[in-house]
């Protein structure tokens, strides 16, 4: 038996997480078992456990998109038993159980070997939201974007992804300007490595085809008017990056930053990434995080705890990265 976070449906057909216990014969169909020590508080998880989103598939179920463990059982060629990997995505904690519990059984085509440079909890710490954000940066780079061309926007900066893409760029030598609701939380992204932080309400009223063009690129998670605006504001054949949906699914844009700028919105999908592009996002995170920064901007919680800040998170209330001790 092991510890599990479990969502069930109630009599009242409501969404409810207990903390139980589970046997291995209730976990899903796999050729890898794992035996997770650290997972991870992700926005898609915390609109899992609250229910405020239509994340799970089915129910009863174990949330968690990522997690990070050492191998026990593996019939799958060249993952061995002891090894430590982690995972992201592929519709764990979706469509199968997932990383909120103590063993996971997953297919080995899923597995990326845990990188030397980072132990299970530090790899948790980046997690979905620093391996997208790693995305994102990537993106950047393979369309031209450069520290040279100018300044680098990154919305929601106080959250997972944006806090470590603030690392990230800084660290590459980007200008970074972030993007807030918390201005009280102008010391923390400035130690990060932000250029400049200007609160959400700069864009509030943007709503022309084109605004005055500022950014050379940007690495959006808020969607919505959000990303309308910061669109209209690029500068000439600048790079938008977009990979979350905070502010809401809509787009209310028009196609001038694209056709009288030359914009690029590019979009950035991590849960069936390929393995190539994986592999490589994780080596990049290897070599540039500093791990006193990423220490700095991590919480680490049980899983007792993770229904209450889950509801946290989506009120705002969290910043940086959240790590839960499974194991």
């Amino acid at each position: 038996m092991f510890d599990a976070l479990l969502v069930e449906q109630n009599t009242a057909n409501k969404q409810h997480v207990t903390l139980c216990q589970l046997s291995e014969e209730q976990l899903p169909p796999g050729d890898v078992t794992v035996r997770v020590a650290y997972s991870t508080l992700n926005y898609k998880d915390a609109l899992a456990l609250t229910g405020k989103g239509p994340i799970l598939r089915s129910l009863p179920m174990v949330p968690g998109i990522d997690f990070a463990g050492t191998v026990e059982h593996s019939t799958y060629p060249g993952i061995t038993p002891g090894q430590q990997v982690l995972l992201n995505g592929y519709g764990v904690g979706e469509k199968q159980s997932g990383g909120l519990a103590q063993r996971a059984s997953v297919s080995g085509a899923w597995l990326v070997p845990l990188p030397a440079a980072f132990s299970p909890a530090q790899a948790m710490a980046l997690g979905t939201a620093g391996y997208t954000a790693m995305l994102c940066v990537r993106a950047l780079q393979k369309q031209g974007v450069t520290p040279q061309s100018g300044e680098v926007l990154v919305t929601g900066a106080t959250g997972g992804v944006g806090s470590i893409a603030v690392m990230l760029l800084a660290r590459l030598g980007y200008a970074v300007t972030a993007v807030t609701g918390r201005m009280e939380e102008k010391p923390y992204l400035q130690a990060l490595g932000a250029h400049e932080v200007i609160p959400r309400q700069y864009f509030e009223g943007m709503t022309r085809p084109l605004e005055k063009a500022r950014w050379a690129g940007a690495v959006d998670v808020a969607g919505g008017q959000m990303l309308a605006a910061v669109c209209a504001s690029m500068l000439a054949n600048g790079v938008v990056t977009a990979c979350g949906l905070a502010a809401g699914m809509a787009f209310p844009a028009t196609v001038a930053p694209f056709i009288l700028r030359g914009v690029t919105l590019v979009g950035i999908e991590s849960v069936n990434c390929p393995m190539p592009e994986r592999l490589a996002a994780w080596q990049d995170l290897a070599s540039l995080i500093d791990p006193q920064k990423l220490a700095a901007l991590t919480t680490e919680i049980s899983l007792a705890q993770v229904p209450a800040t889950a509801a946290a998170l989506l009120e705002g209330k969290v910043k940086g990265r959240v790590v839960v001790k499974v194991s």
